[in-house]
């Protein structure tokens, strides 16, 4: 086939060990991507230190292959020092680029360390062009695409000034990266920190037909996806202009990992024979004992074979569930053959969670062995493990293939650390930012912002109910936030008199996600509204920064208002550098990430500047927002964790999205809120058909507990509990 383009795509690889590093560059990979210290969106994974990355960029570089650090994660405001600390490694060590979600982290980069080439990751959720040429304009010369996106529109991604990298193989995520909740919501651990404890992948129960007399209890793993493969659309993607195939996985087994590498290195290096190749290249993928295999949604918006609710999701291959087991041993009849050495994992059936270990006794009915063959029953040792019968067992690795690095030595490093130590820049450059402490609390009691007693932060109302607008007359909070889709804007028109003497008050909210097709509505509309009067804009996404501006700038009228743009929470701002960023682009008001706890939200408020911050106090925000529709996932349904944490399903905005039933509330920390000197508080009533003596009942709520009484059944979030 002729191909679009004349250079091959990179082959990007990933690597959780020096072992797996040296087998990447073995297996063909152009590039490998690492997880910068402390920094990166697998924080669950081992860490590397300064030496081990210095000896991977020198190995990597001594074979012709690039190395990018993953310092992909949220960054807490007591964090911004190791930030920096992290930074002058990076810049000392010279990567060939960090892979970033953060917009302090990526803030701090760009002023101060001019020389690091900075890649926007996929949990910056780069879903449209929009978002591409933001990031562009940003200085970010590479994107990382949602992997949600189809061919088409990847191809549309590509026509914009930034390179484009597309994961093609590996795990997959049901909820849009960097719209999840769910470990955060459900435990503290934040997903967008790298702390992601996989609650997607747990059995939920449910009944089929919720509330009927003749409901029938059900089981399954609704939101447990199957291992993307891409290798059928290489050539494609070839043709669409992408520059970079991305394998996730730094979790992942040197057999994994090499095993798939040399399958996308045999497909890219015989496009002109592709089919031939083909077989083989699916061969090599079958062997490296990954999940089942889908092709996402490359095809289409919908994959079919995406999910996969009768399986637990596991990786590995299937060897058997657990019989009677005592003292750590348990029975298990083997599905295939194992050995001792080899490397397993028990999915706890009970729990939903998962542990692994290295299997080093087996027994049959004659004593110990070394090995077991499919078909036996034996005993496996699984140590001090809890386990009961029916938890199934799965071998991840074998004992053959688990070898020790060759080439690489940290050793021949460990003087980069100490040059390091002695190097003062990162401090100098903390020293700059210019942050503050918390102070001291004064014993005199202050009126007014950040005093005790006056102080009590506006409402900001957010609704997707028209309705809303009209009862806002009476509550006059400081500004509504409306959602804009067909049937709010269908109102607008409908009462254009009316709706002028509201552009002050009302902001239009978008969406955290616009996906190509739906852009052609959206731009209308936001043409529309802004030619009636309407300036004041909340975004969801930094794309929608690029999309307003081209928007405002193409109509021309006599008295046109300048763009008052505010951030929504889906920005998922955690530090005050972060803030900076915005400021940069035009946007001088934030809400504050939903995730974040009292302790940094206190520090961050202490160092926000000029920027405006709110905080929610109230609502129903999705644990996860998801772009597959299937029939088993029913609006309404509402599902429950073997924890016993309750999900209801529903469609916003054409987007599968799961909420818990018991809504968020601040209520109780109000007067921690006033004392801080919050701007403003959402409160948020987006999916609640509320009459008005209930909305009026639900603001005095929120007005009342400025007194600072603390309600004991509120469900706070990380609030009190802590963000990890």
């Amino acid at each position: 086939m002729k191909l679009a383009q004349d250079i091959l795509p990179e082959l990007l690889a990933p690597a959780g060990s020096i072992e797996v590093f040296e087998a990447a560059v073995d297996a063909g990979a152009d590039a490998i991507y690492i997880g910068a210290p402390n920094f990166n969106a697998r924080n669950l994974a081992h860490h590397f230190s300064v030496a081990e990355v210095a000896s991977m960029i020198d190995f990597g570089h001594a074979n012709g292959v690039k190395v990018y650090l993953a310092a992909n994660s949220l960054v807490r405001q007591d964090e911004l020092a190791e930030v920096c600390d992290m930074l002058a490694m990076c810049d000392a060590l010279k990567p060939d680029a960090l892979i970033v979600q953060d917009l302090g982290l990526y803030q701090i980069g760009r002023e101060h360390f001019p020389d690091l080439e900075f890649h926007a990751s996929t949990l910056m959720l780069a879903h449209n062009h929009y978002g591409v040429r933001q990031l562009a304009k940003m200085g970010f010369p590479r994107v990382v695409l949602a992997r949600e996106l189809t061919l088409p529109e990847i191809r549309r991604a590509c026509r914009e000034e930034a390179e484009i990298e597309v994961f093609v193989h590996g795990a997959l995520c049901f909820a849009y990266s960097g719209l999840c909740l769910f470990s955060s919501y459900l435990g503290g651990r934040s997903g967008l920190r790298g702390r992601c404890v996989q609650p997607c992948r747990r059995l939920y129960s449910h009944e089929d037909v919720p509330g009927s007399s003749r409901s029938r209890k059900e089981k399954g793993y609704d939101f447990s996806m199957n291992d993307l493969s891409g290798i059928e659309m290489v050539p494609d993607l070839v043709d669409a202009g992408v520059a970079s195939l991305k394998i996730e996985g730094r979790m992942r087994s040197i057999h994994y990992v090499a095993s798939v590498v040399k399958a996308y290195r045999l497909a890219l290096d015989n496009l002109d024979d592709f089919a031939a190749v083909l077989p083989e290249c699916k061969a090599l993928i079958a062997q490296s004992m990954g999940r089942t295999p889908t092709g996402g949604y490359f095809a289409g918006a919908n994959p079919e074979d995406a999910l996969a609710p009768q399986q637990s999701g596991n990786i590995g291959t299937l060897l058997g569930r657990v019989g009677k087991h005592d003292g750590g041993w348990a029975e298990v009849k083997l599905k295939d053959d194992v050995e001792v050495g080899d490397r397993l994992r028990v999915h706890q059936e009970r729990s939903g969670e998962r542990v692994s270990l290295t299997l080093k006794k087996m027994k049959d009915r004659n004593g110990l062995v070394a090995k077991g063959l499919k078909g036996w029953k034996v005993t496996l040792d699984f140590g001090d493990r809890e386990l009961n019968p029916g938890d199934v067992v799965y071998k991840v690795d074998v004992k053959g293939r688990r070898v020790k690095a060759k080439f690489i030595r940290p050793a021949d490093f460990e003087y980069v650390e100490d040059t390091l130590r002695e190097d003062n820049r990162s401090t100098l450059i903390y020293k700059q930012l210019g942050l503050k402490t918390i102070p001291r609390r004064s014993k005199k009691k202050k009126k007014g912002r950040g005093g005790d007693d006056a102080y009590v932060p506006p409402i900001w109302l957010r609704s997707d109910n028209w309705q809303v607008v009209n009862l806002a007359r009476e509550i006059r909070p400081e500004k509504v936030a409306l959602a804009l889709d067909r049937e709010t804007l269908s109102h607008v028109f409908r009462e254009k008199k009316g709706v002028r003497s509201m552009t002050r008050v009302l902001v239009w909210s978008l969406p955290p996600v616009i996906l190509e097709d739906d852009l052609d509505f959206y731009t209308k509309a936001l043409q529309a509204l802004i030619e009636l009067g309407f300036y004041q804009f909340q975004i969801g996404h930094l794309s929608q920064i690029v999309m307003l501006r081209e928007i405002h700038k193409g109509i021309k009228l006599p008295r046109q208002k300048r763009l008052v743009l505010f951030g929504g929470y889906t920005l998922n701002i955690l530090n005050s550098m972060a803030l900076v960023a915005l400021q940069k682009n035009g946007v001088m008001q934030t809400a504050v990430s939903i995730e974040t706890d009292l302790d940094n939200l206190k520090l961050l408020a202490h160092n926000r500047g000029t920027s405006r911050i709110g905080m929610e106090v109230y609502g129903h925000p999705p644990l996860f927002t998801s772009r597959l529709q299937s029939s088993h996932l029913q609006p309404g349904k509402v599902l429950t964790s073997p924890r016993g944490e309750d999900l209801v399903l529903a469609v916003r905005g054409g987007q599968t999205v799961a909420y818990s039933p018991d809504p968020f509330s601040l209520f109780g920390q109000i007067h921690e809120l006033s004392k801080m000197g919050i701007d403003f508080m959402g409160v948020d009533i987006s999916g609640e058909k509320l009459k008005r003596r209930d909305l009026l009942a639900l603001v005095g709520k929120v007005q009342k507990s400025s007194k600072g009484k603390r309600r004991a059944d509120e469900n706070s979030f990380n609030f009190r509990l802590g963000l990890k």
